[in-house]
C-alpha cells in the first residue's frame, strides 16, 4: 500500500492526533459520583474528588478554617490600604516592600504545583486542531548575558515584549506555556510551548515605530530570531550578530510530544527529574541578591483551569484513595533519593547500651554518608494528593464505575 502524501490529512493525522477532553466530558464524571448534602458552615474537613483534564485530586479541605482565613486575609489587605493612603494624603510616597526571602532555587512543592496546574489546563484552544502542529520554541541569551540581563525583572521584561511583538505582528493571542531555566554557565533561557502561526508577518503602516518595523514580512522562524535579538539589544554588534543567528529555535519534533495534558507536563517537569540537569533550576549569584531574584520559574498566556470538585462522604474518599493509590503504583513511577549509608552497619536506638557503655557506642559510630537510590513514589499516602493521567474524564468515570461495584 502506498504511503500517502506528506501534505494530506491522513499524514498530518498520524503525525498529530490531539487528544484533550473537553469540559462536558469532566462534568459528566462528576456526575458519576455520589455527591453529599452542601456545606451548611459545620466545622471539620469535608473530602472531595477534584476531576480536571489531566488530574485526579483527593482533598479534604476544612471550609471553616478557610472561610476564617480569607477573612482575616482581607483584614490584613484593608489595613496595607488604610497605610498607604495616610503615606498619600500627607503628599507621600508608601514604603516599597521588602522581599521577605530570595528565590535561589525550584523546591519539590514548586514542580509539583506546577503539574498540577499544567494538567489542570484547558488546551482544546491551542491543541485541538490537527492541522496545526505545535512547536517548542527555545529563547537563549548572548555569551555575555549579565550586560543585558542582570536581574530576573529584566529578563521578565524582555519575555513580556515579545509576547507584545508577537500578538502585534501576527494579530492573534499568544497562547502559550513557558518556563524558565538556566543553562550551566548561568544564563537563563525560556522553554515556550506554542503553536507557531502560518503564513507571513503582518507589515505595519508607514506609521509605525521602528521596533514594529523589525521581522516584519518574514515567516515565523526568521521573525523569532530578528525580534528576540532586537529585544535583548546587546549593545555590542557582534554579539547581536551571534544572538540573531543562534538565540532562538523552533522544534516541532518536541512539539508533537505534547499530544495530552500529561505529556504536556511531562515534557516541563522531565529535566527536574534527574540530577544531572537539576543546575538547571538553580539560580545563578547574580540573582540571589535582594530583590534581583528569577520570579516566576513559569507561567501560561490565554489559556484557563479546568477543574470540577464533587464533595463525597469520608468512605468513598477512603476507598477512592486506595483505588487511585494502586493505580499509581502499578504505573511504576520511582525518584532519586539520598539514602543513608553507613559503612559496617548503622547503630540503631534498639541496639543501644543503657548508660555509660551506650554513651561510648554512640561516641564510636561512624558516620552516615548518602547514596543515591531510586525509590518508587507512593501517592495518596495520607488520602489526600492527586496523579497526572492522559485523560481525566476517563479515569474519573472508570474510578466511579470501580466504587460502585464495590
Amino acid at each position: 500500500m502506498q504511503a500517502p502524501p506528506a501534505d494530506t490529512p491522513e499524514m498530518r493525522a498520524a503525525l498529530w492526533s490531539p487528544r484533550f477532553p473537553s469540559p462536558a466530558g469532566l462534568d459528566m464524571a462528576a456526575r458519576m459520583f455520589d455527591a453529599r448534602p452542601a456545606w451548611k458552615g459545620e466545622e471539620g474537613p469535608r473530602p472531595r474528588i477534584v476531576i480536571a483534564p489531566g488530574a485526579f485530586a483527593i482533598e479534604a479541605p476544612d471550609l471553616a478554617r478557610r472561610e476564617r482565613r480569607y477573612e482575616r486575609a482581607e483584614k490584613a489587605r484593608q489595613l496595607d490600604v488604610d497605610v498607604a493612603a495616610t503615606y498619600l494624603a500627607r503628599g507621600e510616597e508608601p514604603p516599597e516592600r521588602i522581599p521577605s526571602r530570595e528565590i535561589t532555587g525550584w523546591s519539590r512543592k514548586s514542580r509539583a504545583s506546577m503539574v498540577r496546574a499544567l494538567c489542570e489546563l484547558d488546551y482544546r484552544p491551542m491543541l485541538s486542531d490537527a492541522t496545526r502542529i505545535p512547536a517548542m520554541v527555545t529563547l537563549t541569551y548572548p555569551g555575555d548575558w549579565l550586560t543585558v540581563a542582570p536581574n530576573g525583572a529584566a529578563s521578565k521584561k524582555h519575555l513580556l515584549a515579545l509576547r507584545k511583538r508577537f500578538e502585534r505582528a501576527w494579530d492573534r493571542p499568544l497562547q502559550a506555556i513557558w518556563k524558565l531555566e538556566f543553562q550551566a554557565r548561568g544564563a537563563p533561557h525560556y522553554h515556550l510551548l506554542m503553536v507557531p502561526p502560518h503564513g507571513l508577518s503582518k507589515v505595519p503602516g508607514p506609521r509605525a515605530t521602528a521596533a514594529a518595523r523589525i521581522g516584519a514580512g518574514l515567516p515565523f522562524r526568521q521573525w523569532l530570531s530578528e525580534v528576540w535579538a532586537d529585544i535583548v539589544a546587546h549593545p555590542d554588534p557582534e554579539e547581536k550578530r551571534r544572538h540573531r543567528l543562534a538565540g532562538t529555535g523552533v522544534d516541532f519534533a518536541e512539539g508533537l510530544r505534547a499530544h495530552d495534558p500529561k505529556r504536556v507536563s511531562v515534557y516541563f517537569t522531565k529535566h527536574g527529574s534527574f540530577a544531572a540537569k537539576e543546575y538547571q533550576h538553580c539560580v545563578p549569584p547574580e540573582w540571589t541578591e535582594p530583590g534581583q531574584g528569577p520570579g516566576r520559574f513559569w507561567g501560561y498566556w490565554h489559556l484557563e483551569r479546568v477543574a470540577l470538585a464533587v464533595e463525597v462522604t469520608p468512605d468513598q474518599a477512603v476507598r477512592a484513595a486506595r483505588i487511585a493509590r494502586r493505580w499509581a503504583r502499578a504505573q511504576g513511577t520511582t525518584r532519586q533519593v539520598a539514602a543513608p549509608r553507613t559503612k559496617g552497619g548503622q547503630v540503631r536506638p534498639g541496639d543501644l547500651v543503657i548508660g555509660l557503655a551506650g554513651a561510648q557506642l554512640m561516641a564510636g559510630a561512624r558516620p552516615t554518608r548518602r547514596r543515591k537510590v531510586r525509590r518508587r513514589v507512593r501517592r495518596f499516602a495520607s488520602g489526600k494528593g492527586f496523579i497526572s493521567v492522559n485523560n481525566g474524564s476517563t479515569f474519573a468515570l472508570q474510578l466511579a464505575r470501580a466504587l460502585s461495584l464495590t
